[in-house]
């Protein structure tokens, strides 16, 4: 199932990352494992944020998804279920 995962990361936590150089190996390893079709990078709500499109083959994953995010950078993140443009108009094929 394709979803968007948005992190909102803490500003005093990836303060410290970017100092010490962890925060683009976080994301490069985020890349690495989600693959995603798209990934974004810019202030959100006052902060730092990231968002990522991908494929969530299992809920199972989620933890190790969740988890760098909220252990090494301090996120408040959402994970929600997304359509592009083929899917919205499968879904509303199906209506009739």
């Amino acid at each position: 199932m394709r979803v968007m995962l948005r992190a909102h990361l803490d500003t005093q936590v990836s303060n410290e990352a970017i100092k010490d150089g962890t925060l683009p190996k976080i994301m490069e390893s985020m890349i690495e494992r989600l693959k995603p079709e798209a990934a974004y990078f810019g202030p959100s709500e006052g902060g730092r944020s990231c968002t990522f499109v991908f494929d969530l083959q299992d809920s199972s994953q989620l933890p190790t998804i969740a988890e760098p995010l909220f252990q090494e950078l301090g996120a408040k993140i959402e994970i929600q279920p997304v359509m592009n443009p083929a899917d919205l108009q499968k879904g509303l094929a199906a209506l009739k």
